[in-house]
């Protein structure tokens, strides 16, 4: 009787313990590239993850704490759509910038909320989606018109 506690003590403690393992790093990590923004008040380099499978574009910053200002997630879109962004499971707040084919901004949506399910459209078929960290496009001077350069767009960072 002794054995068949003990048994079932070590068997039903690793199956809890592996049960509640997770299934995959929430915190995936893509290609890291150079991108550079071209605005009016200059350019801005940053050092972006580029993410184009769509289960890495579904995850995209869910579960992160922080991300070092210079740093963002570059979505892919290949062919270019439409797309919408929410922050479900987003710890911090983020400036989205979607970008166009030719790598012109076309929208920016600042500061969006952690954690808000509201829709954040496009507003136009975009080939890229940048995320850098929010307030950062305002204090950059990044406004929609601005160049992205990066490889997806047809030409690469300086």
């Amino acid at each position: 009787m002794l054995r068949t506690s003990l048994f079932l003590m070590l068997f039903l403690g690793f199956g809890l313990g592996a049960m509640a393992a997770p299934a995959e790093d929430p915190n995936p990590v893509g290609p890291r590239e150079a991108l550079v923004v071209v605005s009016g008040k200059g350019s801005h380099g940053f050092e972006v993850e580029v993410v184009r499978r769509e289960a890495d574009r579904n995850r995209g910053l869910m579960f992160r704490e922080s991300m070092a200002d210079g740093h963002g997630m570059l979505f892919d879109y290949d062919p270019p759509q439409d797309v919408s962004f929410w922050m479900k499971n987003t710890y911090i707040p983020l400036d989205i910038i979607f970008i166009d084919a030719k790598g012109r901004i076309i929208r920016i949506a600042e500061n969006t909320v952690p954690f808000d399910l509201t829709p954040v459209p496009s507003g136009g078929v975009a080939r890229g989606v940048l995320e850098i960290n929010g307030g950062l496009s305002r204090k950059l001077g990044i406004r929609a018109g601005d160049r992205v350069r990066h490889r997806i767009f047809g030409q690469s960072a300086p």
